[in-house]
């Protein structure tokens, strides 16, 4: 039997308005993403968010700051979901992000999040993803700097996993 497992990558502060590099529609994104985390729950899923602190000076996701930490509405709804920290793109490298997802039993994966075209992408098509039975991008709860680049990064995930809306997957 599958068992799927939400991954919530990078829905932090800086990314929405008044943040450090705020993205376009990231209103839309976080109310998908919150709708895709209870019902994950309500069907028993694990959750696992995602967070990007940057290793060094950077415009965005340093250390300590406002900027860096998951959204109030996204840490509300995941509750006591396990964090995972990372400092590049792809969410498995040098992180425990596999680890704590075998550790939960999934064997599946559904992602979501900010930056369609790189941390949602890199990790989706991770090598470290390709251990999983299947990987899913939840389109409609992932964002960008702009609707054209969204569209874009989520045309060319499509010849490499499977594409949902929330609705569909959970």
């Amino acid at each position: 039997m599958a068992r799927p497992g939400l991954v919530v990558i990078d829905v932090q502060n800086d990314y929405f308005p008044g943040g450090a590099y705020p993205l376009w529609n990231p209103e839309r994104a976080l109310a998908a993403t919150e709708q895709a985390i209870h019902a994950a729950r309500a069907r028993g899923l694990p959750v696992v968010c995602v967070q990007h602190v940057a290793g060094g000076p950077s415009p965005f996701f340093n250390a300590g700051t406002h900027g860096v930490q998951i959204h109030d509405r996204i840490r509300a709804a995941a509750g006591d979901a396990p964090v995972v920290t990372k400092a590049h793109a792809d969410a498995f490298h040098a992180t425990t992000l596999h680890e704590t997802l075998q550790g939960l039993g999934v064997d599946e994966l559904l992602v979501c999040g900010m930056m369609t075209q790189n941390c949602v992408t890199h990790t989706a098509i991770s090598r470290r993803a390709d251990d999983y039975r299947k990987v899913t991008v939840l389109g409609d709860a992932c964002t960008t700097v702009s609707e054209m680049l969204h569209a874009i990064a989520l045309k060319a995930l499509s010849t490499r996993v499977e594409l949902a809306t929330v609705a569909q997957a959970l």
